[in-house]
């Protein structure tokens, strides 16, 4: 009988399909995509105060209400537009993080047209390759960095919104900035 191969995953994500499946798909993985790149960002900042799996379950939601991330979109939404999403019991209907996604969708575009794109902008703060750590338990990683509070403080001073050193510490995590995979996970050597 042959011997099935058990692949070791982070701690934080197991036990739960949807988890899991971002995880080794998903979390991590070095991400230059300006499109993606946005999604996370709205995403991460929804976060803000909850847990992710909670975002992660409203993802799709999410992509159906912002006309599935088009920062061109969703920096033209007007107050009916806000109405609606206030009724939209598919995500969460928080006034202040919903006037938030339409402020970072304008100035995302702001950064592209000033940078090139919003991923020459975010990664340059890595020098365009991802940090790598060496975490051993998840649960002892730290929340956030000192280059993350600067890029968070940096984020805010040109208007953006629930955009804190931990959030932008989140969203480098996802988007692979940042390798913080357990050294005992599949996806450590991977991404």
């Amino acid at each position: 009988m042959e011997k099935m191969e058990i692949k070791h995953r982070c701690g934080w994500c197991e036990g739960d399909a949807l988890y899991e499946e971002y995880h080794d798909k998903e979390w991590g993985k070095p991400n230059y995509d300006d499109q993606e790149l946005f999604e996370f960002l709205i995403l991460e900042t929804m976060q803000a105060g909850l847990s992710w799996i909670t975002i992660l379950k409203k993802r799709e939601n999410y992509r159906n209400a912002l006309d599935g991330f088009d920062a061109h979109k969703i920096a033209s939404y007007d107050q009916n537009k806000i109405d609606e999403l206030l009724q939209n019991a598919g995500i969460i209907r928080n006034k202040l993080k919903i006037k938030s996604i339409i402020t970072n969708a304008q100035l995302f575009l702001n950064i592209q047209k000033d940078h090139g794109s919003f991923s020459n902008f975010m990664w340059s703060y890595v020098n365009h390759k991802p940090i790598t750590n060496a975490v051993k338990n998840y649960g002892n990683a730290a929340p956030n960095t000192p280059l993350s509070d600067q890029i968070a403080k940096d984020l805010k001073k040109l208007g953006f919104k629930f955009v804190g050193s931990t959030i932008i510490y989140a969203f480098m995590q996802a988007t692979g900035m940042v390798n913080d995979h357990e050294v005992s996970c599949f996806r450590y050597d991977e991404v």
